[in-house]
């Protein structure tokens, strides 16, 4: 299996930390997204161009998107950590924070992260303001679930711890409300010392400085 991604990725991130959970054997294609030439040749091979993106020869799929690739090597891949569990109503639990990490916390930091990389005046002020909005609302909503729990779903880390490292690690450096959310907190510094994301962490930290212009 090929794996297009980018170590600075939050959704690339989520999708390695569930391979190193499994266990998975991969060859790493890095996607250099901040260059046009890079941009460009990646486009041929996936024309949306969004990382992470799955190449599999021997079963003739390619797989876009962090959460169906999880879904796909969870599947084929019975070795390693058991990222959705086989229980239905189990499953659709974690898909569903799958979905509430991705969308309520990804996406609105991905906002205010990028727009500071714009230009002066092509910046979106009002954009930003409900980004944070909507990371108060999430960060309040997970502070008070994580409360009683260890993992997003109890006691077995899963396909939506996957999702929540790489977006609460993100968000810890960009809102300034973070640290109120002592359960959220707790969790994240779980998720960080998680081999799995701490080894995606590392092989980010020189993409990230390059990135940040360090």
């Amino acid at each position: 299996m090929k794996l297009y991604y980018n170590p600075v990725s939050s959704y690339s991130q989520k999708t390695l930390m569930a391979l190193y959970e499994k266990g998975i054997t991969f060859e790493p294609s890095v996607v250099d997204l901040m260059s046009a030439e890079g941009r460009a040749a990646y486009k041929k091979v996936y024309p949306i161009g969004k990382v992470p993106f799955l190449d599999n020869p021997e079963s003739k799929w390619v797989v876009p998107e962090s959460s169906i690739i999880i879904e796909y090597v969870d599947r084929h891949h019975a070795g390693g950590t058991k990222l959705i569990p086989d229980d239905p109503d189990l499953a659709r639990q974690v898909r569903m924070r799958d979905r509430f990490y991705d969308l309520y916390v990804n996406n609105p930091m991905q906002k205010v992260f990028f727009d500071g990389f714009r230009p002066e005046g092509q910046r979106d002020p009002f954009g930003v303001k409900q980004a944070h909005d909507t990371l108060d609302t999430s960060l309040a909503m997970a502070d008070e679930e994580m409360a009683t729990r260890t993992w997003a779903m109890g006691d077995d880390f899963s396909m939506a711890d996957c999702a929540a490292a790489p977006a609460l690690a993100y968000t810890s450096k960009i809102h300034p409300g973070f640290d109120k959310h002592k359960n959220v907190v707790a969790y994240l510094g779980r998720l960080v010392e998680r081999p799995s994301f701490a080894r995606v962490l590392k092989d980010a930290e020189p993409h990230l400085a390059k990135m940040m212009g360090k």
